[in-house]
């Protein structure tokens, strides 16, 4: 019997208009961060953020017809659309999978919404694959998304610096079985539930409702629960537990670290990012630092991959490394052979 593979057809990406340069941020902060102090240690030249119209679904859709227009697939041909677009959106309680999957004419679709925070689309498409195998009757999915969730950031939060980078946008990637090209290989994700309510959106759920005098608050409240005990924590395990899944996600592609050539990472702070390219061993022309984009969340790495195509950092022969971390906590990397299987 013939073994199952499953092959990226191609990708689509959604970005609003609108930018908040680093200035801008460091007046937000109140000068507690200065403007070069935002673009050199923050990493942030400027990021998307939302105009009117760019609603989470909103862009989940922008960005599948913009997938759909570079793979050429037909929307019936699509079998499942993952949703990976935040919880927050248009209106809550409703599935953006199908509102998706309604707008794009994809009938013949299911559709789910998961969540994983940024580390969503490297779960979703590790999901993917395990559903191409398994299932017969599946042979196209479409992972999909939008993401705003900077609308809560306090920007005088010193605590949450590590998330004024958050930005806006939407992301599509169309994975099939037996494509023969641009295979999904090993995929690893690590979990720390002990760091699950370390950070979230303190007001406007069931623990702490919105009422008539905190309503201000709600819309800022996107916080770290409990900093310490998140700070301690992630120095102690984060780096670790990254290199445990690039490492774990390469052997199960039969691969070691020296076989990357690209690295699909999500936007941190440039500290960060320099260091991880230097313990693979990469050279900052071997991934793209999203400093002009800031960190779109799970849609960090169908940015960089859609960039890396356009730019031609990767071409046939490539093998990219997509890695991704989300609160809660999670850690996740996958591999991909671009080209000819």
């Amino acid at each position: 019997m013939k073994d199952i593979t499953v092959g990226i057809v191609g990708t689509g990406i959604y970005l609003p208009k609108e930018r908040m340069t680093a200035k801008e941020i460091s007046v937000k902060t109140q000068g507690v961060w200065t403007e070069n102090a935002v673009i050199d240690k923050l990493g942030i030249r400027e990021k998307t953020i939302p105009g009117e119209n760019d609603g989470t679904q909103e862009m989940g859709v922008y960005a599948a017809l913009d997938a759909l227009s570079n793979t050429g697939i037909d929307p019936q041909e699509i079998d499942v659309i993952i949703c990976v677009g935040e919880e927050w959106k248009e209106y809550p309680l409703t599935t953006s999978a199908l509102y998706i999957q309604d707008k794009i004419g994809a009938t013949n679709a299911w559709g789910i919404d998961v969540a994983n925070r940024c580390c969503t689309t490297v779960s979703a498409m590790k999901m993917a694959k395990d559903m191409l195998i398994a299932d017969d009757d599946i042979n196209v999915i479409m992972v999909v998304g939008g993401y705003r969730n900077g609308d809560f950031v306090d920007f005088t939060d010193k605590d949450m610096s590590m998330m004024y980078n958050l930005g806006a946008g939407g992301g599509a990637i169309i994975l099939k079985k037996n494509y023969g090209r641009n295979l999904l290989l090993g995929s690893h994700i690590i979990a720390d539930g002990s760091l699950s309510r370390t950070a979230g959106v303190e007001i406007g759920g069931t623990a702490k409702p919105i009422t008539k005098d905190n309503v201000e608050e709600a819309s800022k409240s996107l916080r770290l629960l409990d900093p310490i005990k998140m700070k301690d924590r992630l120095n102690q395990v984060s780096m670790p537990n990254w290199y445990a899944c690039i490492d774990k996600s390469l052997e199960k592609s039969g691969m070691e670290r020296k076989d990357i050539d690209y690295l699909a990472i999500l936007h941190i702070k440039r500290s960060g990012h320099q260091g991880m390219l230097q313990e693979l061993g990469l050279t900052e022309d071997q991934t793209i630092y999203l400093e002009d984009y800031g960190h779109i969340g799970q849609i960090d790495q169908i940015l960089s991959l859609h960039l890396a195509l356009r730019q031609g950092k990767v071409k046939d022969g490539s093998v990219i490394c997509m890695l991704a971390a989300g609160i809660g906590y999670v850690w996740a990397a996958n591999i991909i052979k671009w080209g000819d299987a």
